[in-house]
């Protein structure tokens, strides 16, 4: 590798590990609030406010590498501009495109080592987050689970325990159900079966239901089962997919199959990461593009503002696609990648005449 591209590459990652420190101390300081919060009632110090804080935040980082890149790129387009290194650089042969090159291929190799590493490191972070805040919380006696042989719920209404497996999910539908009542001892007490559940509400309604108790046998029709969950309490507990690895979501994806609930979410997650090594590159180099055609007779303040501007109408773009994406009101692969395809054109207008500059 020549002197000159190896300085680019050095300089470009130098800025990325000084933005994403500075972007990591932010999200420190101000999800600290939020998790000072949380045990604002409990006796527990600053200990787990600051653990909590500390293994949350590269999770929260993330979702913000795209702001990360974006102004990366401005300031070193800005500090070569400044010095007048872009002069230099074309003397070597090293013109805008060639240049705008060199930096998207860097911002590629780093977004494929950060989903790669990176991402499946924060999401065992995060899975170890969830599992230590659950501990606090006031509902952490309720459980829902997906396995291999079906969905299983554990409930407690009225100091009763409850186990509840069903063997497939549809919409509001439970089916296959078995709901098994245990008494203080844990020892069962009563046994109801339902082939069809509405869990719309809390009330649940049992179509045709069978009951087993003291060796009795007893059928009745719409038995009201009153439960802590409902579906859209469980579609919450299963959506969570930030603190699951790659590999992970895989497996979840296989699960969710067999129990016959949707991987909409799943799909979509996926394709986000599928395509995030390309969301990087293409903010990069619309960010290369940005400064290379913009009078550079203003304040680098300017430039942050433009810069934060654009990553956060990209952004919610972005999130606004994901959302008709996940109510089907676009193909889930559609709704991830035009986005990219919406900024890629834009981009490749600006590129026009790029050497020019």
């Amino acid at each position: 590798m020549k002197i000159y591209i190896k300085y680019i590459v050095n300089k470009f990652i130098k800025l990325l590990f000084l933005v994403s420190f500075i972007f990591f101390l932010l999200v420190l300081l101000l999800n600290l609030l939020e998790e000072l919060n949380f045990f604002k009632d409990s006796d527990e110090g600053l200990y787990y406010p600051l653990l909590l804080n500390i293994i949350n935040a590269p999770s929260i980082l993330v979702n913000i590498f795209p702001f990360i890149f974006l102004i990366s790129t401005q300031f070193l387009l800005i500090n070569l501009i400044e010095k007048n290194e872009l002069i230099i650089l074309k003397n070597f042969g090293i013109d805008n495109l060639k240049l705008i090159v060199i930096i998207s291929l860097v911002s590629f190799i780093a977004s494929v080592f950060i989903i790669i590493f990176f991402y499946n490191f924060s999401a065992k972070l995060k899975h170890f987050y969830l599992d230590i805040k659950n501990s606090f919380a006031t509902d952490n006696k309720y459980l829902a689970v997906i396995t291999d042989n079906g969905i299983w719920i554990k409930d407690e209404i009225k100091n009763e325990k409850f186990i509840i497996n069903a063997n497939l999910i549809e919409g509001n539908i439970l089916k296959d159900v078995v709901i098994t009542q245990f008494d203080r001892n844990f020892s069962p007490k009563k046994y109801i079966y339902g082939e069809i559940v509405n869990i719309e509400k809390n009330d649940w309604v049992i179509d045709k239901a069978i009951i087993i108790e003291n060796n009795l046998r007893i059928i009745k029709d719409d038995l009201l089962f009153q439960s802590n969950f409902n579906s859209e309490k469980i579609n919450t507990l299963f959506s969570n997919l930030t603190s699951l690895t790659i590999w992970e979501l895989f497996k979840l994806r296989e699960e969710y199959t067999s129990v016959g609930y949707s991987i909409k979410e799943i799909n979509l997650h996926l394709q986000k990461i599928y395509s995030f090594p390309v969301y990087l590159t293409i903010l990069t180099i619309f960010a290369s593009v940005l400064m290379l055609n913009v009078p550079i007779n203003k304040p680098k303040l300017f430039y942050l503002i433009m810069g934060i501007f654009v990553s956060v109408l990209i952004f919610y773009i972005n999130h606004f696609s994901s959302l008709l994406g996940e109510n089907n009101k676009l193909p889930v692969t559609l709704s991830v990648w035009l986005p990219h395809v919406i900024v890629s054109i834009l981009t490749g207008i600006g590129m026009v005449r790029i050497n020019e500059k």
